[in-house]
């Protein structure tokens, strides 16, 4: 598996207001394309950082309900090319028909899956009912807001990369993943943790973004019990969210959050 670098140096003239210049330089995030493919078939176009990308590829399948089960993905070879990168999943034989009926080429700035979807009531097709459980304590959601962005080197360097973990009850962030666009961000967190066999245990999801309604359709495919999110809802996120029992938690800053009703 190889990733492409997801960080570069880039030169900038700095001016200030009194007409002083300064040549500068600083670490940029690179968006990259990347084409996914399944089994031979042209599938997508992603707009996204160029690491992780075998999670990507689980949790981008298991997003569009390609996949269910983690061994249901039996290959994936990232190819670096020219223009940017290509990602071959192979599904085992039994899931191919799911991509055949629903092969589409599209271009899009993050994963969301709708681009190209000319039938409306695909685009809101029933989701999975969530158990949300106990609820997360207030102390541990403040907690991991507190650490999140100790947690991300990538945004540390460039200022400009979202991220999404996987925070305990305890509000402990036990993983990470980041790239420039916050769909990809979730995708690459759930692919890492069906790839390792990890479940939520009462914990949440935590993303550095606003809530669209895609990414509460991707923590409800999830199992997801409790997503959070530092910046604002759309309606329909809260009404999706409601749909599937996934608790909703929005505008979490490290002074006050809201609980969507």
């Amino acid at each position: 598996m190889a990733d492409g670098a997801a960080v570069r140096r880039q030169p900038f003239h700095r001016i200030l207001r009194d007409g002083t210049q300064q040549a500068i330089d600083r670490a940029v995030a690179d968006e990259t394309p990347i084409a996914i493919e399944y089994n031979g078939l042209g599938y997508a176009v992603l707009m996204a950082s160029a690491a992780d990308l075998e999670d990507l590829a689980f949790g981008f399948s298991r997003a569009e309900r390609l996949i269910d089960e983690a061994r249901q993905i039996v290959d994936v070879e990232a190819h670096a090319v020219e223009r940017g990168n290509i990602l071959r999943i192979t599904l085992s034989p039994e899931r191919v028909d799911l991509v055949a009926e629903r092969v589409r080429h599209r271009v899009s700035e993050s994963s969301c899956g709708l681009c190209g979807i000319e039938n409306l009531e695909q685009a809101l097709r029933p989701l999975p009912m969530t158990d949300p459980g106990e609820a997360p304590a207030d102390a541990a959601i403040f907690a991991a807001l507190d650490a999140l962005s100790s947690c991300q080197p990538m945004n540390g360097a460039t200022g400009a990369v979202h991220a999404a973990a996987l925070c305990g009850r305890d509000g402990a962030i036990r993983l990470v993943r980041e790239d420039v666009g916050r769909h990809n961000a979730f995708d690459k967190l759930n692919g890492a943790m069906l790839r390792g066999g990890l479940d939520w245990a009462g914990g949440f999801a935590l993303l550095s973004s606003r809530c669209s309604f895609e990414l509460v359709e991707k923590a409800a495919l999830a199992g997801c019990p409790t997503l959070v999110t530092v910046s604002a809802p759309t309606g329909l996120a809260v009404d999706r969210a409601r749909e599937a029992g996934l608790r909703l938690i929005v505008l979490a800053r490290p002074d006050a959050m809201l609980v969507a009703g």
